[in-house]
């Protein structure tokens, strides 16, 4: 009985697509298919037309903006890693929104206590608030620059040893690509990515140091490219760059611990000293108040 049914609503539909024209015969399918969703899921109606104001919002918000700000944002969200569910839309709307709210809620504590502090506090909240998407997303690219610094040179490492185990570079950068992790496993994923999609090696090794904001990178990347260029051993400069990146971290490190007395000096200064000072000289000074009195 089932596949006597099945034969029947088949012959139905092809002798409709016969009568009626492949073009209508799909209409009718489709609305066939969809009739009824809209009454049994609301809230997927709700969802389809809050997408449609936000896709508006942000249209508007792209329009209104001007192309260097859009420019500055996408290569802010580009060297952030482009951090999943913020576009460049949402944090062109993000930005006004979040100034509006903080001016509101400034009119609401200025209303309550109209001193000129408060006046100035809360147009400066305002006016800073307008520019935390950008501050966060200049935070998290730096947080990220760090991350490939660090990883680089044993991810050099890694791809040194395949190219000398007589892998290819391309085969190399994928094995390191698909075996680490972090941001630099990532671009380097998207590089090839990139190659394989049409874009010449030396366009996609630009893209991978355009993307990011690290010097180290972007002078391993110059160095791949000019060995591309004049056919020098990938081998041997996989191994120099790994070697000049371990002594660039190592004169990091010194550098920073170099740092540490000079920045202990002002907490010493200004909240160790005082309280000795209090400690040893208060008896004395309480001393010779008790004999002069």
């Amino acid at each position: 009985m089932t596949m006597i049914a099945g034969l029947s609503l088949s012959s139905g539909m092809i002798g409709m697509v016969l009568l009626v024209g492949p073009d209508r015969a799909r209409q009718v399918m489709i609305t066939n298919l969809q009739r009824g969703l809209l009454r049994t899921d609301p809230e997927a109606a709700d969802r389809k037309h809050g997408a449609r104001r936000r896709s508006g919002l942000a249209a508007l918000a792209l329009r209104l903006a001007p192309r260097t700000a859009v420019q500055r944002i996408d290569r802010l969200l580009s060297r952030a890693g482009r951090p999943r569910g913020w576009p460049v839309e949402r944090v062109l709307v993000a930005k006004p929104v979040l100034a509006v709210l903080a001016g509101g809620l400034g009119l609401l504590v200025v209303g309550s206590n109209p001193q000129p502090l408060i006046i100035v506090i809360a147009i400066v909240v305002a006016v800073a608030s307008y520019f935390v998407p950008e501050l966060l997303l200049h935070s998290r690219a730096q947080e990220r620059s760090q991350q490939i610094v660090l990883e680089l040179a044993d991810t050099l490492d890694q791809m040194t040893i395949a190219v000398e185990a007589g892998l290819g570079f391309d085969a190399a950068m994928a094995r390191a690509g698909r075996n680490g992790r972090g941001p630099l496993a990532e671009e380097l994923v998207r590089t090839l990515q990139d190659v394989q999609m049409g874009s010449s090696r030396r366009q996609a090794y630009e893209s991978l140091a355009a993307r990011t904001d690290a010097a180290d990178l972007r002078r391993f990347v110059r160095a791949v490219i000019q060995a591309d260029a004049y056919g020098i051993s990938i081998a041997d400069v996989l191994r120099t760059q790994a070697a000049e990146m371990r002594r660039k971290r190592r004169q990091r490190a010194e550098e920073k611990a170099m740092q540490i007395p000079v920045k202990v000096v002002f907490p010493l200064m200004f909240c160790i000293l005082p309280v000795l000072l209090i400690v040893t000289l208060a008896p004395v000074v309480m001393n010779l108040m008790k004999t002069f009195a």
